[in-house]
């Protein structure tokens, strides 16, 4: 089972920083290779910076629905319409604000 670490995360990943129904997306940093619920988890419990993804890199699962716990590709997540392509679930457009935070989109 994949972990999420994060400030009271809840079973399908949301935290104290995003509770709203729609916030079921965990990301797997690359800077230590785990699951957070969000940035703002990571900068709470880490003591190191994040890295982002490069583009390179985007055909690696580093994204988990927090409905089905499917691990997604960052490639099928940045395409997949804020709608988890394994069980349908909706995702939170609003992420895409915060893409620049994981991804490196114009490396």
């Amino acid at each position: 089972m994949v972990v999420v670490h994060g400030r009271l995360v809840d079973e399908q990943t949301r935290c104290i920083h995003y509770r709203s129904p729609l916030d079921i997306v965990a990301i797997k940093f690359k800077c230590c290779d785990r699951y957070y619920a969000c940035y703002f988890c990571h900068q709470d419990l880490e003591s190191h910076p994040p890295l982002r993804w490069a583009r390179e890199e985007f055909d690696r699962p580093a994204i988990l629905c927090g409905a089905c716990r499917a691990e997604l590709r960052i490639e099928q997540y940045l395409s997949c319409g804020f709608v988890c392509p394994s069980c349908g679930a909706p995702f939170n457009p609003g992420c895409a604000n915060h893409y620049h935070l994981y991804f490196d989109l114009f490396s």
